[in-house]
């Protein structure tokens, strides 16, 4: 199961990278331009919780999905008051609707087929999402995969952690093959954990695209949390839609 291997060191690793406070601050002002004060808010591929749980502290009521076992017993542990289901995002089965839905760090980027991208965007908006509601995600871009990891290979030594980082890029299909090789220093030394993901490129007009045809309206793109336009060489995609 992919993140189960190195879930233990995600937070260790991700956290150096990802500012938390200032996605949530984002995801806030996106409910405001919007006009909407969701009461529940679902968090898919929510990981290790760090999202769902800061959503949580100021003042939504969250569930947490994901499919690794592994990542959602890390995030009860950081709030186990917050419901976390373990479940796919492609077959979502939530109790109810929700005022708004979110997907962040990548999350769409591991879902390798477009019917089944729009599979996720056509359940949401037609079982679980309140009229009004917005959906809220981030993929890391084409350029990204395909020129910043591409088919290059990179080193880390952080925090007792160190890795090797090894991708090859197939453009016809779109596709980054992203191998990790982790080295934890212990009592003993070293210990190896391995990760292979795969994750899918896809242009703003394709996702647009998709989202047009699961029945989203009021859509927009940017290029970071401060609402920048994207531009060729974007790094990351912020997408928002909503439910007329």
């Amino acid at each position: 199961m992919m993140y189960d291997n190195f879930c233990g060191i995600y937070d260790r690793l991700i956290g150096e990278d990802i500012n938390y406070h200032q996605i949530c601050d984002f995801i806030q002002n996106i409910f405001d331009i919007y006009g909407i004060s969701p009461e529940l808010v679902a968090d898919l591929a929510c990981g290790t919780g760090s999202v769902t749980c800061l959503m949580q502290e100021r003042g939504y009521d969250m569930i947490g999905i994901d499919r690794s076992v592994g990542m959602l017993d890390i995030a009860r542990k950081k709030n186990p008051d917050i419901l976390y289901l373990n479940q796919d995002m492609r077959t979502l089965d939530l109790y109810g609707t929700v005022g708004a839905a979110l997907c962040m760090t990548d999350g769409f980027n591991y879902i390798i087929s477009d019917r089944e991208l729009f599979g996720i965007f056509k359940r949401l908006f037609t079982c679980f999402l309140d009229h009004g509601g917005v959906l809220i995600f981030d993929i890391s871009s084409q350029y990204k995969l395909e020129h910043t990891l591409g088919n290059n290979t990179f080193v880390y030594d952080s925090g007792g952690i160190f890795y090797v980082w090894e991708n090859r890029y197939f453009p016809k299909k779109q596709l980054c093959d992203i191998n990790i090789n982790f080295f934890t220093r212990n009592k003993k030394g070293y210990s190896r954990v391995c990760e292979r993901q795969l994750q899918r490129a896809r242009s703003i007009d394709r996702v647009t695209a998709l989202l047009l045809n699961a029945g989203f309206t009021n859509i927009n793109c940017y290029s970071s949390c401060n609402f920048a336009p994207p531009e060729t060489k974007s790094q990351r995609l912020w997408f928002t839609a909503q439910k007329p």
